[in-house]
């Protein structure tokens, strides 16, 4: 029990010093680098126009699979 205990406290001392370390990159520097909102319509248009391409071959596959079972 003796050991966990040990253990515990150090992996509670280890998290705690790397928020302490987190919160002081933070207020050293404001600017993270978020992400901006322009990014974030981008990267959804591009995944929804996948998603589009990706149904509309599904849809064509299934209708015309009697007719491509030849090739």
């Amino acid at each position: 029990m003796k050991h966990l205990a040990v253990r515990s406290y150090r992996a509670v001392r280890l998290l705690t010093q790397r928020l302490e370390e987190g919160l002081a990159e933070v207020n050293r520097r404001p600017d993270r680098g978020d992400i901006s909102i322009t990014t974030v319509i981008i990267w959804v248009a591009a995944v929804t126009g996948a998603l589009l391409i990706a149904g509309t071959i599904a849809v064509v596959i299934n209708k015309y699979n009697t007719s491509l079972n030849g090739i």
